[in-house]
């Protein structure tokens, strides 16, 4: 069990590794100390309260989206559609939201705007589902077009109607749909736009581990994603399966508007929240499917977003955005690699003992 653990690290380690040599380089070319930046960096973000609140805020988005992401691949799909899965659901949560009656208490506002999100992110979702079961047609590439289309949906909404006059932004939610900051409970982190939707992202990351598991759905999910063809021959409904994986997976990447329309604007503007949609991509491929490594991974990468903002003096921010690749990139190939070798060596033919070499 502990060589499966760290067989299972290896990717990770392998993308940890990559990333701070990469910043060690790239500081190192624009003439800086790759230590002096990396102690700005942590100073930047863990060493202060409102720095360590920034990195819940950044993190928050991130691990909705990387459950999201590992949800479809322990079916063995890949979500690249979690952007425009947030950009409907954040939209919609504006919508709705400004749209109750002032006066709604937030045990009605709250959880209807965050159902509406959810909602909306499962609607945008079950396109690719529905073409992947019914048809076959691969989700890389479906739910890559459906960003698309949900950026031109956006726009669309926003230049028809629904945003303020002259503006891009909706109006403000009623206040009981409002997500409380962490400021409220704990002074310390005045000032940030964390709010106790990284507590709602942590509990959802803690739920889908758990349910894959625990339960019968998430095992046959879980059984798909390895040998679908197995699935099949025990008369499991594995095409149901993974629309219903798909499904839900937009519905969690939905609720990481929590963290940015109700927990941080108090509206929706155009492009708020962009881009976490693909870091939950990184926060997926490097979490590997554990509730610590994911949580750890949005950390890692909402302490890259926050410390390039530390860094923008000495070096470009847009380097954390390189780092985040490079990442990415190590923990796919390791994986990959990892995978290759485990298939040879189950398929491996077994050497047959010489002539003789049992005999007394």
């Amino acid at each position: 069990m502990k060589h499966l653990v760290r067989v299972l690290q290896m990717p990770a380690l392998a993308g940890l590794a990559a990333g701070w040599l990469a910043f060690c380089v790239l500081v190192w070319a624009y003439g800086a100390s790759p230590s002096a930046m990396a102690t700005l960096l942590v100073q930047g973000t863990w060493g202060t309260s409102y720095g360590a609140g920034q990195v819940l805020f950044k993190a928050t988005p991130l691990l909705f989206t990387g459950v999201a992401v590992d949800l479809a691949l322990r079916a063995g799909l890949f979500n690249i559609g979690a952007e425009g899965q947030l950009a409907v659901a954040s939209l919609a949560a504006g919508v709705v939201g400004s749209r109750l009656p002032h006066g709604t208490p937030a045990v009605l506002a709250l959880p209807a705007t965050v159902a509406a999100a959810m909602a909306a992110g499962a609607a945008w979702a079950a396109v690719p589902a529905l073409l992947k079961g019914r048809f076959g047609a691969h989700e890389v590439i479906s739910t890559i077009m459906m960003n698309r289309v949900a950026d031109g949906v956006v726009g669309l909404a926003i230049a028809s109607g629904l945003a303020l006059t002259g503006t891009v932004r909706t109006a403000d939610v009623v206040p009981g749909a409002r997500m409380p900051r962490l400021e409220a409970v704990f002074p310390a982190f005045r000032g940030s736009a964390a709010s106790f939707a990284i507590v709602l992202a942590v509990v959802a990351t803690a739920l889908v581990t758990m349910a894959h598991r625990r339960t019968r759905l998430g095992r046959e999910i879980g059984l798909i994603g390895l040998n679908a063809r197995a699935m099949e021959a025990e008369k499991v409904p594995v095409k149901r399966r993974l629309e219903q994986a798909l499904i839900a997976s937009g519905a969690i990447a939905g609720a990481a508007s929590l963290g940015t329309v109700l927990g941080y604007k108090g509206y929706f503007e155009e492009g708020l929240g962009a881009g976490a949609g693909f870091g939950g991509v990184a926060v997926a491929l490097l979490g590997r499917g554990h509730l610590g490594g994911l949580v750890l991974a949005a950390l890692l990468f909402g302490t890259l977003q926050q410390g390039g903002l530390a860094l923008n003096a000495h070096v470009p921010k847009e380097l954390m955005d390189v780092l985040q690749g490079v990442v990415i990139c190590a923990v796919a190939l390791a994986d990959a690699r990892l995978r290759a070798a485990a298939v040879d060596a189950v398929t491996r033919p077994i050497a047959k003992p010489a002539r003789g070499a049992g005999a007394a």
